[in-house]
């Protein structure tokens, strides 16, 4: 066996071209009119790179498939499924309060990996592969809200759940648990798309049907989720001004540290020539001012060689755009102790209290 003696790679000359080039999109507004219009023509670009502006509407084709009643729980859980592009159709699950007024606030509630799509968020612990995911990660955070009198509606993301690609479908906790983001990212970029994209669109396509619907207050409508969630909340809060309120959860970070460096992150997280774009903290600035959340574990390994501080970088930039607009009250970000998994409490509360005043 031939014994190297040294290994000639391209991570410090990529790490270079990064800190090298300025991002075309990067927050730097002085007043509320340069905010308003770099919102907008960011959006913009964000949607191009996505591919975003390439997915058309179609008829969503609601169909109500099961209805659970749940004995100790203060709500019912309903599974429904829409079609989101032609012959493209979004499994959920409905969490639904009981008692409380005629028009409800609502919740998207989306998930991350290692919970097997909207089974661990809309809590089926009966399922002993979602209890040990929730344990760790406590991601059932729809029940959480759902408890509150929130709607909460829990999807499954493209290649989680029963929407992975045929290869990976079963009924066994190594297929069901698993995930397609490699592969369907590999098939969507060189069609001009991303799966960041095709994720929102979805998210989006989840709102118009919530705006058909008698029992939702179209007013009221946050989202939330952790780490993959983490992604689509802080996406879909940046490009559909419906979003009233968001919280993120384990998914906030500079992209050189968390994404670059630590490079084996699922590819779910790479969009091209989004870093040329913007950073993170940039991304959270399309939110202002509505209100958001941010949660970060103190000890969270993705936050990367820097820790939390490389949080605290991108949300400053973040809390930028909230202080020009002055409504930094609407900016939270919290540096909670622990690694990577959801927190809540403070964050349910701060989204409760802002969806009940709008």
């Amino acid at each position: 066996m031939e014994h190297t003696e040294a290994y000639y790679t391209s991570l410090q000359a990529l790490s270079r071209r990064f800190r090298e080039t300025p991002r075309s999109c990067a927050f730097r507004a002085e007043d509320e009119k340069e905010l308003l219009a770099w919102q907008e023509s960011t959006r913009q670009k964000l949607r191009e790179l996505t591919g975003i502006d390439r997915l058309r509407p179609c008829e969503l084709l609601p169909q109500l498939i099961k209805e659970e009643e749940l004995p100790k729980e203060p709500f019912r859980r309903l599974k429904y499924r829409i079609q989101t592009e032609e012959g493209v159709f979004m499994p959920f699950y409905l969490l639904y309060p009981k008692e409380g007024p005629k028009k409800k606030p609502v919740m998207l509630c989306t998930h991350g990996h290692g919970g097997g799509g909207k089974l661990s968020i809309a809590g089926r612990t009966d399922i002993p592969e979602i209890r040990a995911a929730v344990a760790e990660q406590h991601c059932d955070y729809a029940i959480e809200f759902a408890r509150r009198g929130l709607l909460c509606f829990c999807p499954d993301a493209r290649g989680f759940g029963e929407r992975r690609e045929l290869r990976q479908q079963g009924d066994e906790p190594e297929q069901y648990m698993a995930s397609c983001c490699r592969e369907i990212n590999q098939m969507a970029i060189p069609l001009g798309l991303t799966i960041t994209g095709l994720w929102i669109w979805d998210l989006m396509r989840l709102i118009d049907y919530i705006q058909t619907r008698p029992d939702c207050d179209e007013g009221c409508i946050g989202v939330t989720g952790f780490s993959g969630g983490g992604l689509q909340s802080l996406w879909l809060a940046a490009l559909d001004e419906r979003i009233a309120a968001a919280a993120v959860s384990g998914y906030f970070y500079g992209y050189h540290d968390s994404l670059l460096l630590l490079s084996d992150n699922c590819s779910c997280n790479y969009v091209p020539h989004l870093w040329e774009t913007v950073d993170m903290g940039d991304i959270g600035a399309l939110a202002a001012p509505r209100p958001l959340v941010v949660e970060t574990g103190d000890e969270d390994p993705l936050n990367g060689p820097r820790g939390s501080l490389n949080a605290k970088e991108q949300a400053e930039i973040t809390r930028q755009a909230y202080r020009l607009l002055g409504r930094e009250e609407n900016f939270l970000h919290r540096l909670c102790h622990g690694r990577h998994r959801w927190y809540g409490g403070e964050s349910c509360d701060f989204m409760a209290e802002k969806l009940s005043a709008r």
